[in-house]
């Protein structure tokens, strides 16, 4: 639990530790030496990346590299495997020798890997040799490929402990900086020859930094992504051997691997927004989580909506919006806001899965809230060349309809079931908030200085200062040691996407040099001439399905490289495309049969799985619409003249109501099937968002209101108290 429920004698409720970051099952928590090395290390590559971003340039692919090697040996040491509890030596599957037997064979071949690796550099600058012997690269690829292999093996058979590291973790940190030190040393010769005229040592380190960046994205991000790649790797060889559009000529495994380790592959364009941006908006986050700004965004929306019917429902939608324009993750908005409003979600009456739907639903919409909208938005604006605050700008039609739809769905619901408010002297006194409004200002400092035309990084810096000048305002002030804390916090937070951009750049990769992107757009374009409708169901399906069970960022990532090509052949303007594409890999999170953010919250809630993402999936069905309508209605995303622009969100509006009393069955009364029926159909003809269409969703919604209002039955399904007992006795 994550709030003082009894704070005084009128047991007011309030939030506190929603900043703090949740540590994921299979993180270690470290103390002594390790925890101290480690301590350092992530506030020395946080400080880096700040001097790199703002003070010393450096060249593109050193930093990136250097990105990427810091990631993985932060990964490895931070993160144990994430295997089942009963693991293989628990289990007597391997005696203590064979695993010790097996870490010091792993280090016999990579910390010598090592040593090679760096001794080119004490040649050039201290001998003035400027390459090594041929012979030095010949025998440290081997011994590095073999030693990463066994390094990781070691790491999944040996006991998973959350105290300690096992010294295979420590070896794959170590095997993660002797790729990078080869990569740097022969940079300027690889930028020519890598995936063209690749040398055996280029191919055997870029297989090693594969591997590597493959298992840490396991720890870290789970098997769905890992998978994934996985199946894209296999595809570059098998290639002459698939039929039709699938088909191509195949790959040798050194032109393959050493093409990966390039800008168009792992240091392409995700790993330039992770190195940039996301480290840069996620110090931001921990800056203003280190000041618990958090806790007074979840104050202020139990202040603000805690008191209506359904309260901590509306807290949730509010609260997760607002802290989605901190961290921009939906799993983590659920474990940070519904840990608290979901058990009062279930004290007012809401099923436990409701309850955790609702809150699933309003975490993933915080992917999609301006100004920062998860990382996503900055590859969207990497990718298309489009500014991100042309993105930012147009994603506030689209973020508002998804929270208004979410709310329409939990005020009928609340209706529907006679739910109440929680009382007012149960909840933070508005006034006395309203005096801590200050605490917005980053906020307001980063939108204004995007829209003054700073450039994103300047930007981002400009709030990250403004936060810990903020926080000398509250009783949180951000000292040395507290701004120290906060740089840390910051490379725990980014690890994650950290990884999951390095192996969404594998994807990549492998799309670019396979053309299996132009293949899919030729098939989309097929479809098309039958009905671009079907070709949009089509690309839907398909980015869905490359979405579920992966972070966002990567979803997008891929989903990008796939479909929103073939949609951009189809005549779709670009920023369209990619948001049509960018909705669907956000909403993958809430899309059963994996639904990640909804499986976070039957965590917290004690309901299944399952059925816990259905629910979810029924209270975000704006957010399959809404990309539809923009694409009907481009006004939606800011493009037209702004009378047409609000007639679009007007309609938009009603139509998201009317598809919401349709999924509810709640229309000023209660609706029997074929109402739902007909409010369906009036809510999805306004989707075009032509005059004609949307008089016909109007007139039917008219028409429906007339007749509710004489005919009706106006009686909750349940009330209050039932509605809470059942409550209970579900949970």
């Amino acid at each position: 639990m994550t709030a003082a429920d009894s704070t005084s004698d009128r047991d007011v409720i309030v939030a506190s530790g929603t900043d703090d970051e949740p540590a994921v099952g299979n993180q270690r928590v470290l103390s002594g030496w390790s925890g101290h090395t480690l301590f350092w290390f992530g506030v020395a590559y946080t400080v880096f990346h700040l001097l790199v971003l703002n003070v010393f340039p450096l060249e593109t692919w050193t930093f990136r590299i250097l990105h990427v090697a810091g990631g993985l040996m932060i990964g490895f040491v931070l993160m144990a495997r994430s295997l089942p509890a009963s693991d293989l030596h628990a289990a007597g599957g391997l005696p203590e020798p064979v695993l010790l037997a097996m870490r010091w064979g792993s280090a016999f071949l990579i910390v010598p890997s090592l040593i090679a690796m760096l001794v080119p550099f004490l040649l050039r600058d201290l001998v003035g040799i400027p390459n090594p012997p041929p012979w030095l690269y010949a025998a440290a690829g081997p011994a590095l490929v073999a030693g990463t292999i066994l390094t990781i093996i070691a790491g999944w058979v040996a006991p998973a402990r959350t105290d300690k590291v096992d010294i295979a973790d420590w070896l794959a940190a170590v095997a993660a900086a002797a790729v990078a030190a080869y990569l740097l040393f022969n940079l300027a010769a690889l930028q020519f020859r890598a995936g063209v005229m690749p040398t055996q040592p280029d191919f055997l380190v870029s297989l090693a930094g594969v591997l590597l960046i493959l298992e840490c994205t396991r720890r870290l991000a789970g098997l769905a992504l890992v998978i994934i790649a996985a199946v894209f790797i296999l595809y570059s060889f098998i290639g002459p051997w698939l039929p039709g559009f699938l088909a191509h000529s195949g790959y040798t495994a050194e032109r393959f691997f050493s093409y990966l380790y390039t800008d168009s592959g792992i240091l392409g364009p995700t790993v330039a927004v992770s190195s940039t941006y996301i480290i840069l908006f996620i110090c931001f986050a921990a800056f203003l989580q280190a000041s618990k700004v958090g806790d007074y965004f979840v104050n202020f929306a139990f202040a603000s909506a805690g008191h209506a019917r359904g309260g901590p429902a509306k807290v949730a939608i509010f609260a997760s919006g607002l802290m989605g324009m901190i961290n921009g993750t939906s799993a983590g908005n659920v474990v940070a806001t519904g840990s608290l409003t979901i058990p009062l979600m279930k004290k007012v009456g809401y099923r436990p899965k409701s309850a955790a739907g609702i809150e699933a639903a309003a975490s993933t919409g915080g992917q999609i809230m301006p100004p920062i909208m998860g990382a996503g938005a900055f590859i969207m604006a990497e990718v298309t060349g489009i500014r991100y605050t042309e993105i930012a700008v147009a994603a506030v039609i689209p973020a508002v309809l998804y929270f208004i739809s979410v709310y329409f769905m939990v005020d009928l619901e609340a209706q529907r079931t006679g739910m109440k408010g929680l009382p007012r002297d149960q909840l933070p006194r508005f006034d006395e908030l309203v005096k801590q409004v200050y605490l917005f200002i980053p906020i307001i400092i980063l939108i204004s200085a995007l829209f003054m035309g700073y450039s994103v990084i300047r930007a981002g810096t400009l709030s990250l200062v403004a936060a810990i000048v903020v926080s000398w305002l509250t009783p949180h002030r951000l000292g040395p040691v507290g701004i120290i804390r906060a740089l840390n916090l910051t490379s725990t937070m980014a690890v994650q996407l950290i990884a999951v951009c390095a192996c969404a750049g594998i994807i990549v990769g492998v799309i670019g040099l396979t053309g299996v992107g132009l293949r899919f757009s030729s098939m989309l374009l097929q479809v098309a001439d039958t009905s671009q409708f079907l070709a949009l169901l089509f690309a839907m399906g398909i980015s869905l399905m490359l979405g579920m069970g992966m972070p966002t960022t990567a979803a997008y990532a891929v989903a990008a490289s796939v479909v929103a090509p073939g949609l951009i052949r189809l005549g779709i303007e670009p920023l369209v495309a990619h948001f049509f594409v960018f909705y669907f890999a956000v909403v993958s999170a809430i899309t059963p049969p994996v639904a990640l953010a909804a499986y976070a919250g039957a965590a917290i809630a004690g309901s299944k799985a399952l059925p816990t993402s259905v629910t979810a999936f029924k209270l975000g069905l704006a957010a399959f619409i809404v990309p539809f309508m923009f694409f009907y209605s481009p006004t939606l995303l800011m493009l037209g003249s702004w009378p047409l622009i609000l007639q679009s969100v007007v309609t938009a509006c009603v139509g998201v109501f009317l598809l919401s009393s349709a999924v509810q069955g709640w229309f000023f009364g209660r609706t029997n099937i074929l109402l739902r029926a007909v409010l369906l159909f009036a809510a999805l003809s306004m989707i075009s968002g032509g005059w004609l269409t949307d008089i016909v969703g109007v007139a039917l919604g008219l028409a429906l209101y007339a007749w509710q209002r004489k005919m009706a039955v106006k009686e909750p399904d349940l009330p209050i108290a039932e509605a809470a007992t059942f409550g209970e006795q579900t949970s």
